[in-house]
């Protein structure tokens, strides 16, 4: 929506957009880039560029690389071998030549891997969304969509861009959602969207609630479990596996670019449901499909993922010897359940300060979250330890945390 200062007048682009950025700068939500280039085998450090010349070493605490399998030689290797066997891309969409035996192989692994009768993969989890949640909404005859309030952006832009009903409920309120479905005609068809694990707070969803309101309504279940595939359930399949609930959830949506160290999207259900959005998902039909490479380095992750146990465990002591010490240091840590620790500062300036003295002073790269990707009032630094992170790294970072916000008296803040 144009501001109303620059209502009938002749529109001067390049200031607007200055304007737009500006508005931006000082709110303290103007996102700043930092340049770095991680090295082979010497994860979580990684080389900081300023001004397109290398700066210093630094370590990183924020990656969503969250079992570090994109250093992973073995996935590496198996990447090399499909460039290889099959070239730098796939050549066109997957109905234009587009589809290669490593895109079936992967789309089998992941059916398997969620224990569902088929899968579909797209170039991002994002892309997965939105098609996705636009495809359903367009299609299905007055669908009504009940959302999280804490659903990340392609989620509620897939859902918008359908133009189907939506009602949103406060973030795990189950007795929301409840009186939310009672007001809606019980013929309309209903779809409840929701994440497993909710990225920036490392809450959980009520799953088992969830399961047993749409029985209860006669609703789909949608859901992200892009922040725990990999993570949790007794093989890596996320949160539904780990509850035993994988066959009661209709679509799981998942990614490729977290826990399996590459990129990419992708949806798991049964089989007239995928092939109905491999069918009339305009996301999927119009876009060049992955390098086959891509597909075969996460066939390798998760082959790692299924077998290696010890991964996951190492990343979730680390996560939660990181979140013991900071409640010891006094420094305002979120309520997350997960393996994702938010420190929250509660102001965008001071969070990207704090950040900046992170990094020039310190050498510790942490991003600072502000709006609109959390709310205001709620801006955080997001750490994500993995398996790679000693205990010496947790140590180092608690000692430094502790002096910065003694500094600037906010320990012990509420929350």
């Amino acid at each position: 929506m144009i501001n109303a200062s620059y209502k009938d007048k002749i529109l001067n682009f390049d200031q607007f957009f200055d304007d737009r950025l500006a508005t931006l700068k000082k709110d303290g939500n103007y996102r700043y880039f930092t340049e770095l280039m991680r090295e082979t085998g010497n994860f979580p450090y990684a080389k900081f560029f300023k001004d397109t010349k290398e700066h210093s070493q630094v370590k990183v605490w924020c990656s969503n690389d969250y079992l570090c399998l994109g250093q992973n030689t073995q996935v590496l290797e198996a990447m090399k071998q499909a460039i290889d066997l099959t070239g730098a891309g796939a050549g066109g969409t997957r109905n234009i030549s587009g589809t290669n035996h490593y895109h079936v192989l992967l789309e089998n692994k992941l059916a398997q891997f969620h224990n569902k009768q088929n899968a579909l993969i797209f170039t991002s989890g994002y892309v997965a969304n939105i098609t996705s949640l636009s495809t359903l909404g367009r299609n299905i005859p007055n669908v009504i969509f009940y959302s999280d309030e804490g659903n990340h952006n392609s989620m509620i832009e897939g859902m918008r861009l359908s133009r189907a009903d939506k009602r949103i409920f406060k973030h795990n309120d189950m007795a929301d959602l409840q009186n939310l479905i009672k007001q809606d005609d019980k013929a309309r068809p209903k779809i409840i969207v929701v994440e497993s694990v909710y990225s920036m707070h490392g809450t959980i969803t009520p799953l088992a609630d969830i399961v047993q309101i749409a029985r209860d309504n006669n609703a789909m279940i949608y859901l992200d479990e892009v922040h725990a595939v990999g993570l949790y359930g007794k093989h890596g399949g996320g949160i539904a596996q780990q509850e035993g609930l994988s066959d009661q959830i209709d679509i799981i949506q998942g990614t490729m670019a977290k826990a399996f160290g590459a990129i990419g999207g992708y949806i798991a259900g049964n089989t007239s449901l995928i092939d109905f959005i491999r069918s009339y998902g305009f996301g999927f039909i119009f876009t060049t499909s992955l390098p086959p490479a891509i597909c075969a380095a996460v066939l390798k992750s998760l082959e790692i993922i299924q077998q290696d146990e010890m991964l996951r465990a190492r990343l979730h002591k680390n996560a939660q010897l990181l979140k013991n010490r900071i409640k010891q240091a006094q420094i305002p840590l979120g309520n997350s359940a997960t393996h994702i620790v938010p420190v929250i500062i509660g102001d965008s300036h001071l969070c990207a300060e704090i950040a900046h003295q992170l990094l020039f002073d310190h050498h510790i790269y942490v991003q600072p979250i502000n709006y609109p990707t959390v709310a205001r009032g709620q801006e955080r630094l997001r750490f994500t330890p993995n398996p790679l992170h000693s205990e010496e790294d947790i140590e180092e970072l608690i000692d430094i945390l502790h002096k910065i916000f003694s500094e600037k008296n906010i320990l012990s803040k509420a929350l």
